[in-house]
């Protein structure tokens, strides 16, 4: 799946990041470099992955002149090789220069994420589970992160806490109880949204299918206790694991019958794909 980009999103967190880059002068590019000076050059792919945001990387220099030219060989959600060449940039190499960095690190933020998320889903064939990121997003990226996520084959949780209701544990002791907190939430909330209850043990579970929630977060319990809660549920919620699953033991995790399991990983600590701008001589 991909996600459609309103463009005033990406045009306006392109121009934030370049007002952050640039600000007045490039010291090095504008004393250095000719305005007549015309050059080429390519994104390189320094590893195997999946490609992510490479139109928005594109679109950086278009937004610093209007005459770039630009072609796109490999697109989102394509398969990268160690050597790829992924695109190429012609025109003036002040714009080359001025934009590098800033296209670089979008299309290297992005394209780690979506290679995390691709590695975890993998380890989830064959199996009832899909993989998807949480709110631990770096601010302003929200949107460019949970797209890369479903370039990866993941989907996404909710984008805010407008989207839906997530009763965690502090909701639940402040409000008396899972029971209590859920029929306050059923009182004023209106008929479009749903309710997420976290739960830390079976007895948290059974309260909370008592009271009929959309669907329940299994916190850091072990993979037999995930079992057992699929086994006690019967497919009158929906399943979310979360807590701690990394790519060593996700396969295992998966294989309990959870339908959902989250991964702060994917976006809050991901490693940057490499890739390289480089302009050819």
């Amino acid at each position: 799946m991909k996600m459609i980009f309103n463009k005033i999103y990406i045009d306006d967190l392109i121009k934030r990041a370049l007002y952050e880059d640039i600000n007045y002068i490039d010291l090095a590019t504008d004393y250095l470099t000719s305005d007549d000076s015309v050059s080429t050059a390519e994104y390189i792919a320094k590893a195997d992955g999946v490609l992510c945001g490479i139109d928005i990387a594109m679109r950086v220099f278009q937004l610093l002149d209007d005459d770039i030219e630009t072609e796109i060989f490999i697109h989102d959600g394509e398969k990268l090789k160690k050597g790829d060449i992924i695109g190429r940039v012609h025109g003036k190499t002040k714009t080359i220069l001025e934009g590098e960095r800033t296209s670089l690190n979008i299309l290297q933020h992005c394209s780690g994420i979506s290679t995390a998320t691709a590695e975890y889903a993998a380890q989830c064939e064959g199996t009832n589970a899909s993989i998807a990121e949480t709110r631990k997003t770096l601010p302003g990226l929200r949107a460019l992160e949970k797209y890369a996520v479903t370039i990866g084959g993941g989907k996404n949780h909710r984008f805010n806490l407008s989207d839906a209701a997530m009763i965690k544990d502090n909701h639940a002791d402040a409000y008396g109880g899972i029971t209590n907190a859920v029929n306050v939430l059923r009182s004023k909330m209106g008929h479009m949204n749903k309710i997420e209850v976290e739960v830390r043990n079976k007895e948290e579970l059974n309260e909370a299918l008592a009271v009929g929630v959309d669907v329940i977060m299994l916190d850091n319990m072990s993979p037999a206790e995930m079992a057992e809660c699929v086994r006690i549920t019967a497919g009158r919620a929906r399943l979310e694991a979360s807590g701690g699953i990394t790519l060593e033991t996700i396969r295992e995790v998966a294989q309990t019958g959870v339908d959902i399991i989250s991964i702060g990983a994917l976006t809050h600590s991901v490693k940057a794909f490499d890739i390289s701008l480089k302009i050819k001589k």
